[in-house]
């Protein structure tokens, strides 16, 4: 294992000490390992709670900040926060207009972030709504999941309903948007290699030089099936196919298009990949309105990615081009 890494098993909190001394827009709560915006979000505004096991960087903890999250809890690398730190993050940001939980579909995040807000509410009185992410099309069920994981989507709903957010909108307007969102998203992702937990020293599973895996979740979990390398045109094909056949999407949609690399993947290949997909959506007649090209949800070092569609309305496209100052990326 190569990793610029001190020890396997402290590299969480390594990287916060780091994630503190660059980023003095935010404020770092090295004993609950949250990320919050050094600036408080104006009273009477609704807060945004995110987070999830570390490794999937830039998500959460760099997209906290003005027009996005109020904070991100961090877990250990693909393990989920526990429901004291999001009770202490749901704590510090409530602006007394209530909180906003977003969830990635995972069993040990829904579980700790459903405990949360009853802690919250029992303990604090504040009112949390949650919403959970389910856009990955690969696999219905997998031993991390019940139902479709949460993956790409998460990253634009964060961006859209941070901007409602911003605009004043109280939680039941917050939270339904988020919903909307959900389910207006698909993504699928593929992987060349596996990624290497740094606890664990080896590679999470083993894959042929000559091979790829299709559906791979984001934690390296299996996905729908083993084939052998193909070029990146019909790689993208093979994603795109089944995101744009399941809302379905359709000719004269409007759509944000997402290619994220999953850690280990050259820029240039996502652009590669970008461009296939954008024409083949162009030729079905859907027309490619917001594009994000680039690592946004990752799985440590594999390299892979995945592709996200969501069907815009004047309502969505517009939150999405309002401006976001967030800590590690912008918008």
């Amino acid at each position: 294992m190569k990793k610029l890494i001190n020890d396997p098993n402290n590299v969480l909190a390594d990287a916060l000490v780091g994630v503190a001394a660059a980023h003095p827009e935010l404020k770092v709560d090295h004993a609950n390992r949250i990320i919050y915006r050094a600036k408080a979000k104006d009273k009477g505004k609704v807060a945004l709670i995110s987070g999830g096991g570390a490794g999937h960087e830039p998500l959460h903890g760099g997209f906290v900040g003005p027009g996005m999250l109020d904070a991100a809890c961090n877990g250990e690398v693909f393990t989920s926060p526990t429901p004291d730190q999001m009770q202490e993050a749901t704590k510090v940001v409530d602006n007394g207009a209530g909180v906003l939980h977003i969830v990635k579909n995972y069993t040990g995040d829904v579980m700790n972030f459903e405990m949360a807000a009853e802690l919250a509410a029992a303990e604090s009185d504040i009112t949390v709504e949650t919403v959970v992410t389910n856009d990955d099309v690969a696999v219905q069920d997998s031993t991390w999941t019940a139902g479709r994981r949460g993956v790409g989507i998460t990253v634009l709903l964060e961006k859209i309903v941070g901007a409602a957010a911003e605009e004043g909108r109280d939680l039941a307007a917050v939270a339904a948007l988020a919903r909307k969102v959900n389910e207006a998203g698909r993504s699928m992702g593929m992987a060349l290699t596996s990624c290497t937990v740094p606890a664990a020293g080896k590679p999470t599973f083993d894959i042929g030089d000559d091979e790829m895996e299709i559906g791979v979740g984001i934690h390296g979990e299996p996905g729908r099936r083993r084939a052998k390398i193909v070029s990146s045109d019909e790689l993208v094909d093979i994603l795109l196919e089944p995101v744009v056949a399941d809302l379905p999407f359709e000719s004269g949609d409007r759509v944000a298009l997402m290619i994220n690399g999953l850690g280990g993947t050259p820029i240039s290949e996502l652009y590669v990949a970008y461009g296939h997909a954008h024409e083949e959506l162009e030729k079905r007649g859907i027309t490619v309105a917001r594009s994000y090209v680039g690592e946004y949800c990752t799985s440590l070092d594999m390299a892979g990615a995945s592709l996200t569609l969501v069907r815009l309305d004047d309502e969505i496209e517009a939150l999405l081009a309002a401006p976001a100052e967030i800590g590690l990326r912008i918008f």
